[in-house]
């Protein structure tokens, strides 16, 4: 279940890079995810939660900018790999298995990144516009990251 969980948190972090990081902070200062006395215990302190939260923020205004670049671009996808692997990786430190966390977090992401293009892409065909599809993703990203961090407490 937990490796589960990180792949989905992976997918979320391939929808939105920063909102994976950003739901498992929050997760961890909350104690929903119990890191304390692990590598990923630092994901608890508030200026952890703070830098991700703002993070999430800022990304959920530039997604909707027509100049951000396209998520499958080298710099985005790495960013998602890497903010999917991190935050797999803490949801899999809250029962030792970082290493195989980590790997499902990027292995999701990788999903995350080209499934959620395409869905984007055709949910925007299908609205003809691409903001409500953007703002119906956000919403996905959101909903699901909170669903997941919250499964692991």
């Amino acid at each position: 279940m937990l490796y589960l969980l990180a792949l989905l948190i992976g997918v979320v972090a391939g929808l939105r890079a920063m909102m994976a990081p950003a739901a498992v902070a929050w997760g961890a200062h909350l104690g929903w995810l119990p890191v304390a006395g692990t590598w990923a215990s630092f994901m608890g302190h508030w200026i952890a939660v703070a830098l991700f939260s703002i993070l999430a923020l800022v990304e959920l205004v530039t997604d909707q900018l027509p100049s951000t670049p396209s998520r499958k671009v080298p710099q985005q996808f790495g960013a998602r790999l890497v903010t999917g692997a991190l935050s797999g990786a803490v949801i899999g430190a809250t029962g030792g298995a970082t290493i195989g966390g980590l790997i499902a977090g990027a292995i999701g992401a990788a999903i995350g990144t080209y499934g959620g293009a395409e869905a984007r892409a055709r949910l925007a065909a299908a609205l003809g516009r691409d903001l409500p599809a953007a703002l119906i993703e956000d919403v996905v990203a959101i909903v699901a990251a909170l669903l997941i961090v919250a499964a692991v407490a």
